[in-house]
């Protein structure tokens, strides 16, 4: 399918709508990717031109797509907890999960940089990096009132406080698997922010901010190009991170291009 941008160019491979990319499904299923690849090896470039590298968006190439508007599995996971590791007990306050003060619990911050150590020794975690730690049975996670909550629970209460959960999170997953550390980047504008393998925050800085979308959502080309100019003025490398129906991921390397 092909559209015309709104610089009157015909632009194949994609459908635009008025100033809007539309990322759409595809419609045969991807090869899974291994979860050691790199973001490097993994993502697919996405060139954008501009004039002298002043965010001037000219025009994107984004791949073809048949939309199926299923909405995004969400299936309880299937872990196994092979490391043997005494659960940490945690609670679920809304917004964040907060941990016991224990030398297991911070070592989710020393060793991996989950969350932050709060006064108390307790560890502060985000709903993202909570999940993570309970679906890789890290975690015993209880309400406020001292209830267990299960997998299922915790997401339906996660959508409530961000309806976009399960799309950031699919992200979040996925590049904590492939051995990075991501935390939030919203100093930045941007959803998260990504360090290379083997560096931890405060070490050195971020390599890429990350943006999830699901693959039929639509960016206007102000929004596209508002991202860009972000990444470009932190100095990193910009990935667009796309969620189809079945939780899978593909990224994009944004590059800039003098035409």
């Amino acid at each position: 399918m092909t559209g015309t941008s709104p610089y009157g160019e015909q632009m194949g491979q994609k459908t635009l709508i008025g100033e809007s990319v539309v990322l759409k499904a595809k419609t045969a299923k991807k090869k899974s990717k291994k979860s050691s690849d790199s973001l490097e090896t993994v993502a697919q470039d996405f060139i954008v031109e501009n004039e002298a590298f002043e965010g001037d968006l000219r025009s994107a190439v984004v791949p073809h797509y048949d939309y199926l508007d299923t909405g995004v599995k969400i299936e309880k996971p299937v872990t196994e907890n092979s490391t043997k590791k005494r659960l940490v007990k945690a609670i679920l306050a809304r917004e964040k999960v907060i941990t016991e003060s224990s030398e297991e619990a911070r070592d989710f911050y020393n060793q991996s940089r989950f969350g932050s150590i709060t006064e108390g020794g307790k560890v502060e975690l985000s709903l993202l990096e909570a999940l993570f730690l309970f679906e890789k049975k890290r975690l015993d996670l209880r309400s406020e009132g001292g209830r267990k909550i299960s997998f299922e629970s915790y997401v339906r209460k996660a959508r409530k406080v961000e309806p976009n959960f399960w799309i950031r999170y699919s992200v979040f997953r996925d590049i904590r698997n492939r051995g990075y550390i991501i935390k939030t980047a919203l100093k930045f504008g941007a959803d998260f922010r990504v360090y290379d393998r083997g560096i931890k925050p405060g070490e050195d800085h971020a390599m890429w901010v990350v943006y999830p979308v699901h693959e039929g959502e639509t960016l206007t080309w102000h929004e596209f190009s508002a991202k860009n100019r972000v990444a470009h003025s932190t100095k990193k490398k910009l990935l667009i991170g796309v969620v189809d129906d079945e939780g899978d991921v593909t990224y994009y390397v944004i590059k800039w291009m003098k035409p």
